[in-house]
């Protein structure tokens, strides 16, 4: 059985990022997005105009620093690999604890289909609470180049101005 990462969030997030689970790589370095193949971190650091970096410290801060909270849906699995596809016997996180606690949290941005599926099943959609589901990151889809998902994930940072945080 896998199990998840804490979540990376603090008082001041108002924006959360679910992914699915983390991949092999990720679990290895007990970082989120350790996959240099997937441009997660390169499509943010490039939102808020920043040179891209592979220091876990610099890229948590920048979170921080944006009011943006970082988690997964599940919070154990079983998989073989990294794909989610490959899920089986999947227990969510307690999100009723976590907007409990976290209750300034107004908008979740999904980074792929498969996030939104595992949290629409076992989750469901709260009131208050806009959601966006965006092209996953990962090198495994290649039907979209950087650009195009910068495209898309520019909500994030757009979502960001309008609240003016």
């Amino acid at each position: 059985m896998k199990k998840a990462f804490a979540p990376i969030v603090n008082p001041d997030s108002k924006i959360l990022i679910l992914g699915t689970m983390p991949g092999e790589k990720s679990l290895e370095l007990q970082e989120y997005y350790g996959n240099r193949g997937n441009s997660f971190w390169k499509l943010l650091f490039t939102l808020f105009d920043q040179e891209v970096t592979y220091d876990y410290t610099i890229k948590k801060a920048l979170l921080k620093t944006h009011h943006i909270a970082l988690w997964d849906v599940l919070e154990f699995c079983e998989r073989t690999g990294s794909l989610d596809s490959n899920i089986k016997n999947e227990i969510a996180n307690d999100f009723n604890t976590f907007y409990k606690q976290y209750p300034q949290i107004e908008h979740v941005f999904f980074s792929s289909k498969n996030a939104a599926k595992y949290y629409d099943e076992y989750v469901g959609r709260h009131t208050g609470i806009q959601y966006t589901t965006l092209p996953s990151p990962s090198g495994a889809n290649a039907s979209k180049s950087f650009l195009q998902k910068l495209e898309e994930w520019k909500a994030i940072y757009e979502a960001l101005q309008v609240k003016k945080y």
